[in-house]
């Protein structure tokens, strides 16, 4: 009988060793350690019994082939890490999904629909300032645009994708048709600590958070520490630090709602001058858009109160929105019966971060299971998920996909 969740555990900790030196994990789009990483996604693909593929966004596909199916399930995430990572963010839930899929033809299952296992080449947006492009292919919301967009050393990506035996002027031609799929499903580690907080080592998304980012400038007057009389400054540290305390509050006592002021740069910052700028950034996340929205016009009525209060000038732009993405009751809701069957209840939680499963919403209906993983940590050489959790996930998605076929 087969551990799914040590065989899970193996292939996690063989595919780590597709990385740069350092601690953790390093692994980029489109360079050796990728291409090391799809030789084995390859080959787990292949033992599954899945037809594969090497799209022209680097997205490594591995699909089945059930006769007279006409409708697809995609499944899959990211085999790229940030820098000095973790193990399981993103190649996790490329190698969940196979394993399910494995199980299913080990047991003899022929399906109605077939399914496409995706393994997304850029996901982090470590090397270039973009992320997603593998999955907005395939969506439709693909911008050629970002082909100009360079890495540290000068590459482009259309550079490097051509490098990497990649044709990046036939992206265009990878959107798959809206009124064939199913949906797309997406298993990540957490990356908090709720499921650990309730002893269970999966639990249900409800949605993908919005994400709302501004930058805020308080203007002043600078002057000598020693010699500016409390009375009469105009400092801009002190309405900046007003703010941040503001913000905490607010999401502290706002349900729903994650706000972090996460840079801070201050003018002229030497130890004997008042500070005449202070520029701050303003990151709101929720997976209800008007909850965000309002967080955001109260900060921003907050910063000018301050500025007005402080004798000082404020600016406050906002820099970039990205709206949440609601999980598909037509798949959540299957999911969520695997995984009461498998632990005897569904933990419903939000994602407080973006997934491939964001861009993949304007495909058709979407989904994601998260696993848990150990204290919440994630994006460091210390991410964990146990074999056990893990193994409950291969179990989970093998009774979801045969859900959606009674349903289909």
């Amino acid at each position: 009988m087969t551990d799914w969740g040590k065989l899970t555990a193996e292939r996690l900790t063989e595919i780590a060793k597709c990385s740069e030196a350092g601690p953790g994990v390093t692994r980029l789009p489109f360079t050796r350690e990728h291409a090391d990483a799809l030789q084995l996604i390859e080959g787990w693909m292949q033992d599954a019994g899945l037809e594969t593929h090497l799209d022209a966004a680097g997205t490594l596909v591995g699909r089945t082939t059930f006769p007279g199916a006409s409708q697809t399930l995609y499944m899959g995430s990211h085999q790229d890490s940030v820098r000095h990572g973790g193990a399981y963010d993103g190649i996790m839930g490329v190698a969940l999904p196979i394993l399910a899929l494995k199980k299913l033809k080990d047991e003899g299952i022929t399906l109605p629909f077939n399914v496409e296992i995706l393994a997304f080449a850029d996901e982090e947006g470590v090397r270039f300032p973009t992320a997603l492009i593998g999955s907005r292919a395939l969506a439709g919301s693909y911008d050629p645009a970002v082909l100009d967009l360079k890495d540290r050393d000068g590459i482009s990506i259309d550079q490097a994708m051509r490098a990497f035996g990649l044709s990046p002027d036939n992206i265009p031609k990878l959107k798959r048709n809206n009124n064939r799929a199913l949906g797309f499903v997406e298993v990540h580690i957490e990356q908090g600590p709720m499921l650990q907080d309730e002893d269970l080592s999966l639990g249900v998304v409800t949605a993908i958070c919005g994400i709302e980012r501004h930058s805020v400038t308080f203007h002043g007057v600078s002057g000598h520490a020693g010699t500016l009389p409390m009375r009469n400054r105009q400092d801009a540290l002190v309405g900046a630090s007003k703010l941040i305390s503001y913000v905490n509050e607010l999401a502290v006592n706002t349900e729903h709602l994650r706000a972090t002021v996460g840079a801070l740069d201050i003018s002229p910052n030497v130890v004997n001058a008042v500070p005449n700028e202070a520029r701050l950034t303003v990151e709101m996340r929720s997976a209800d858009d008007a909850v965000r929205a309002e967080a955001a016009q109260q900060i921003e009525d907050k910063a000018k109160e301050i500025a007005e209060t402080n004798r000082l000038t404020v600016s406050y732009d906002k820099t970039y929105a990205q709206p949440a993405q609601q999980c598909a009751d037509s798949l959540r809701s299957p999911l969520a019966e695997a995984v009461k069957a498998q632990l005897g209840r569904a933990l419903a939680l939000p994602s407080g971060a973006t997934h491939d499963a964001s861009a993949m919403a304007d495909l058709g209906p979407m989904a994601m299971m998260f696993v848990r993983c150990k204290d919440g940590i994630s994006h460091n050489p210390a991410e964990y998920a146990s074999p056990e959790d893990m193994g409950d996930a291969v179990q989970v998605l093998a009774q979801f996909i045969k859900n959606m076929a009674v349903r289909v």
